[in-house]
């Protein structure tokens, strides 16, 4: 299933835990499986709606054969269980606000062994009302022209409706939408890597294209669900 060449036990046992009921308990909807390569590294930018996006993203880069590795937020290696699971999963553990470079590297590092990193450039569930993602941080932008390669940007949609902030809704059957676009070549902006301009201006085009998913997945969504 994957393209990883390693054995990863832990990844294989969360795909054997979490990917059973997911399929069974929502309706899922996948679009644009055929822009994550079978092969080779690729840098994906994912909306954040709800606390469940996660699994949703990890789901379809799953069902395109992939596995992914997250930016995680350092808050969910607390728990001594999620730690150990995440640390056998090798996901990457940031600390929002610190600058730290080790995050940073940790990805390069994975995107130049070919794998697929997945990166939430809000750093936080979206604070808008309707959903639509808010300014992304230049984190994606240095990791896209640092590693040299294209921004495939991700969207979920449903996923509100399940999992926030102190209220959880594991309504079955609710329908889940996950939809990749056409990966972004950013590489004419390698020269300027180091440019804030040059990387504010590429991390607004990885918003605007999530955006824009948003927006045509809000658009066709069933109303009742």
């Amino acid at each position: 299933m994957s393209a990883v060449a390693k054995p990863e036990p832990w990844m294989r046992f969360i795909e054997i835990l979490l990917v059973p009921p997911l399929k069974v308990w929502f309706r899922w909807r996948f679009e644009g499986l055929g822009n994550i390569p079978g092969h080779g590294p690729a840098l994906v930018a994912c909306n954040h709606i709800s606390y469940f996006d996660p699994l949703a993203h990890g789901y379809f880069i799953e069902k395109a054969g992939r596995r992914p590795r997250f930016l995680a937020k350092v808050e969910l290696y607390r728990n001594p269980v999620l730690r150990r699971a995440l640390r056998g999963a090798r996901q990457i553990p940031v600390r929002r606000g610190s600058g730290e470079r080790a995050p940073v590297e940790a990805a390069l590092e994975a995107l130049r062994s070919g794998e697929i990193v997945m990166v939430y450039p809000e750093s936080t569930v979206t604070r808008n009302e309707d959903h639509s993602p808010m300014q992304g941080k230049t984190g994606i932008a240095r990791l896209a022209l640092g590693a040299g390669v294209p921004v495939i940007p991700l969207a979920v949609w449903g996923s509100q409706d399940v999992w926030q902030r102190g209220r959880r809704s594991l309504k079955r059957g609710r329908s889940i939408w996950v939809k990749a676009g056409t990966p972004l070549d950013v590489s004419v902006h390698g020269e300027d890597a180091s440019s804030p301009e040059v990387l504010r201006k590429v991390t607004d085009r990885v918003m605007d294209e999530v955006a824009l998913l948003v927006d045509d997945l809000r658009a066709r969504y069933p109303k009742a669900r």
